[in-house]
C-alpha cells in the first residue's frame, strides 16, 4: 500500500516555512485543547492545529471505515488500535484535503472556522494514555561512559549488554507532555565518604536524551512478535526526556535497578510522529561486535537518521545547546527492542510507550545526559551568562528537539520542553 502523505513535490494551501518541523509530509497525531475548551485528536501543519473531530463529522473522511467517535477522544488509543492500514489512509486523506491542489476546505471559509486554529489558541495534552512503560538501555555509547565511570574502562559493559537489549519497566503515571514543569525529588543519597545514607532533595538532577515509540494492540499473552514484523506494531516516535536524580540511583539501584531516582517524572514531546512519515529516513544501524541470537537478526535497515540536540535555559536567561546527537547511533533498534520485549510472551497494547534509554555518540559534544557531559561533575559546562552546569539547576528549563532532513524534505518532532522546579518544602 503506497504512502501518498510522504510524496515530496507535494505543496500545500496553509502557510508554512520551509524550515518547519511540520510540513503536509509530516501529519504528525496529538491531543489538544481547542479556544472552545473542547478536547479533541488532532495533526499539524505549519503552525496551524487542525481538529480531526471537526474534519471526520463534516464528512471528510467519507469511504475510510472509522467509528463516528474515533477522534472525539482524549487519548489516541483507539485510533491506534485501528492499524497501521487505518493510519496509512488517514493520512494520506488529510494530505489530499490540505492539498494546495484541493479546493474542497480551501474554499469553504464556514467549515475552515471549526477545523482549523493557530497553535496558540490550542493547549496540547498527553497524547495517549501509556499503560505500561519499558526503558532500554541501548547506546553502546552511553552504556560505556557509565560503566567506565563506575566499573572502570575494563569493565564498563557488562556480560549480557551484547547479547540482548537491556531495560527495565518503568512509571507510566509520572509521563507527561511538554511544557509541564517538574519537581526536584525527594529521596535517600549516599553521601561520599559517609556510612549512613541522609534524606532529602536529589543534588544531581540529570536529563536523558531519548526518543521513545508507541505500540499499537501487538500481540496475543503468550505469543512473540517477530522482529521482522515488529514495525507493523509501531505507531511513531515521541521525543523523551527520562530526568534521572543520579544520587539517589546510585544509592538504590543495586540490586534491582532504577526505581526513584527515575520515576518522578518523564517528559516527552507532544506529537506523535509516525512511522510512516520516517520512511524516507531509514538507515543502516551500528554492526553487530558479535553474532546475536537468531530471533534478533534483521533484515533490512532498521535505524533511523534523526538529529536531536539538547539546550538548557536558566530561569529568565537564553538558551544554551549544548549536545547534539543523532537517533541512529542505537545499537539495538525498536524492532529488536520489541521483539525481546515479547520473546517470552509478554502482550503489548496501544499506547504503550518504550524509551530507548540515552543517546550518546562517540564524541563529547554527542553525549545525551549531563552525567556524561561533565563526567560526573568533574568538567562543569559553562553557559552563556557565565554560571556553569554540573547538573541541573533549579528553575533551569532543559529542551530537546529532534528532526529528520534530506534533499527534499524536514520532518520535525517540535520540542520536548520542561523547567525544573525547587524541591517541595517537607
Amino acid at each position: 500500500m503506497p504512502i501518498t502523505a510522504n510524496d515530496p513535490k507535494r505543496k500545500t494551501w496553509l502557510e508554512t516555512t520551509p524550515e518547519t518541523d511540520f510540513p503536509i509530509q509530516n501529519i504528525p497525531f496529538g491531543v489538544f485543547l481547542t479556544r472552545d475548551d473542547i478536547i479533541t485528536i488532532g495533526t499539524r501543519i505549519g503552525d496551524y492545529a487542525i481538529d480531526l473531530g471537526a474534519l471526520h463529522q463534516l464528512g471528510y473522511f467519507k469511504g475510510i471505515e472509522l467509528t463516528d467517535d474515533i477522534f472525539l477522544q482524549d487519548t489516541l488509543n483507539d485510533f491506534i488500535s485501528d492499524g497501521r492500514k487505518t493510519w496509512r489512509l488517514v493520512r494520506d486523506r488529510i494530505a489530499a484535503i490540505f492539498d494546495k491542489e484541493n479546493p474542497e476546505l480551501r474554499e469553504n471559509k464556514d467549515h475552515r472556522q471549526h477545523i482549523l486554529f493557530t497553535m496558540e489558541e490550542v493547549e496540547m495534552q498527553l497524547p495517549v494514555q501509556v499503560g505500561d512503560y519499558t526503558d532500554f538501555y541501548s547506546s553502546k555509547e552511553h552504556a560505556t561512559n557509565v560503566g567506565t565511570m563506575f566499573r572502570g574502562k575494563e569493565n564498563a559493559l557488562m556480560p549480557n549488554w551484547l547479547h540482548i537489549p537491556v531495560g527495565y519497566h518503568g512509571r507510566s503515571s509520572s509521563i507527561i507532555p511538554s511544557e509541564i514543569n517538574v519537581r526536584r525529588p525527594w529521596g535517600q543519597t549516599m553521601p561520599n565518604g559517609a556510612t549512613e545514607p541522609v534524606f532529602g532533595p536529589a543534588k544531581m538532577v540529570d536529563f536523558e536524551l531519548e526518543m521513545a515509540f508507541i505500540t499499537t494492540d501487538a500481540n496475543a499473552l503468550g505469543e512473540p512478535i517477530p522482529v521482522n514484523e515488529a514495525e507493523e506494531h509501531i505507531f511513531g516516535l515521541v521525543l523523551l526526556n527520562d530526568w534521572s536524580a543520579r544520587d539517589i540511583q546510585k544509592w538504590e539501584y543495586v540490586p534491582l535497578g532504577p526505581f526513584l531516582a527515575k520515576n518522578f517524572a518523564s517528559s516527552i514531546s507532544p506529537w506523535i510522529v509516525t512511522l510512516d512519515a520516517l520512511q524516507p529516513f531509514k538507515v543502516e544501524g551500528p554492526k553487530p561486535e558479535m553474532e546475536q541470537l537468531p530471533y534478533l537478526q534483521y533484515k533490512g535497515k532498521k535505524s533511523y537518521d534523526i538529529q536531536l540536540e539538547v539546550a538548557i535555559a536558566p530561569e529568565n536567561g537564553d538558551e544554551n545547546k549544548i549536545a547534539t546527537s543523532n537517533f541512529k547511533y542505537m545499537y539495538w533498534n525498536m524492532s529488536q527492542q520489541l521483539a525481546h520485549h515479547t520473546v517470552n510472551g509478554c502482550n503489548v497494547n496501544s499506547g504503550d510507550m518504550m524509551g530507548s534509554g540515552t543517546i550518546s555518540g562517540t564524541t563529547p559534544d554527542s553525549f545525551g545526559s549531563m552525567l556524561e557531559l561533565t563526567w560526573r561533575g568533574e568538567n562543569p559546562i559553562k553557559l552563556s551568562d557565565g554560571s556553569e552546569r554540573k547538573f541541573i539547576n533549579d528553575n533551569d528549563t532543559v529542551t530537546l528537539k529532534g528532526f529528520c532532513k534530506n534533499e527534499n524534505v524536514r520532518i520535525g518532532f517540535g520540542e520536548c520542553r520542561a523547567k525544573l522546579l525547587p524541591a517541595i518544602k517537607q
